[in-house]
């Protein structure tokens, strides 16, 4: 019994502990990444294959005679044909909720970054304003405090209510928005979070429903000094339009740690440098070592109870 993981280099294996995977099963092949044209070969005699963001595609699933079971190391699964998987009773399993603290984290780091300027001034610091200046500090650039601001959350799952929790922490006031199926207790229209929000945070996935769900019309609708957060998916996001939005005054920033390309290409249009306070930091708020460590003991505890008969965390 063989396993595969295609890329480890996803999660800075120097820094994590691979005992649990390496006990999980007698034989393992680990690999740092894999290009598409390798991936056949390296699957070929595997019974459990281990992906992040390789993908597997209906040829190559169907090509495996020997694969048993797929663990994607994410929550996502878009990079596997479920379809193929299930065609021939191969369980797909992720791993969900490791990251909240993380993420949650870094949420509430770059909501503090919009609301305090610290980006803007740590550049007015390095650009030897502070020290041209007659006063004892700088204060040209807004400082709000976020206490007794309107937090309104979108995608009301783990990571939002992680969110929601630090955010009463620091006295804000919770907007919960309403799900698909409509009106719920506690909850609010989409379009009324929108207008009432000081501070907006995405947290709900990537659907066709969500595509593009902060659009023209969206940052229309949000008050002039709102802050937006993504550290979902980019593609929730109409990145032209946030893009004009901020040039324009629309609202007043935005903090991004997701794009709609990844890694983005260096023409990307809110990475030109003339978006006045935007923050953007690369698909990391998920990386702190001890997010990583448990995502892959959620991999080795998918790999134990498939093999004890009932397979945990199956998405197909």
């Amino acid at each position: 019994m063989k396993g595969v993981f295609l890329d480890t280099g996803t999660l800075r294996p120097a820094e994590m502990n691979f005992t649990g995977l390496e006990q999980s099963l007698p034989e393992w092949q680990r690999y740092d990444q894999t290009r598409p044209d390798e991936v056949a070969d390296r699957i070929a005699g595997a019974t459990v294959v281990v992906s992040n963001k390789v993908v597997l595609d209906a040829a190559l699933i169907r090509a495996a005679a020997d694969l048993k079971l797929i663990c994607v190391c994410a929550t996502g699964t878009n990079n596997v044909d479920l379809a193929a998987a299930r065609e021939r009773g191969i369980p797909v399993c992720n791993v969900g909720d490791y990251a909240g603290p993380s993420v949650a984290q870094h949420t509430l780091a770059l909501m503090l970054g919009l609301a305090t300027r610290w980006h803007d001034y740590q550049q007015d610091v390095l650009a030897g304003e502070w020290s041209r200046s007659p006063m004892f500090c700088l204060m040209h650039r807004p400082v709000v405090e976020l206490a007794g601001k309107k937090l309104g959350i979108i995608g009301y799952g783990t990571l939002g209510r992680d969110v929601a929790r630090l955010g009463k922490e620091f006295g804000m006031q919770l907007l919960v928005a309403e799900g698909r199926g409509g009106p719920q207790p506690g909850r609010v229209p989409l379009a009324q979070l929108l207008a009432d929000a000081d501070v907006v945070s995405l947290h709900c996935p990537l659907t066709d429903d969500t595509r593009g769900v902060i659009g023209a019309d969206a940052l229309r609708t949000m008050k002039r000094s709102a802050l937006l957060i993504n550290t979902a998916r980019g593609g929730l996001v109409d990145e032209i339009a946030l893009r004009e939005a901020l040039l324009s005054g629309e609202i007043a920033g935005a903090a991004l740690d997701v794009l709609s390309a990844e890694p983005p290409p260096a023409d990307h249009v809110l990475l030109r440098g003339d978006v006045p306070n935007l923050i953007i930091t690369p698909h990391n708020a998920w990386v702190s070592v001890e997010a990583r460590q448990r995502l892959l003991d959620g991999v080795v505890n998918n790999i134990r109870a498939w093999r004890a008969g009932a397979p945990t965390n199956q998405v197909n």
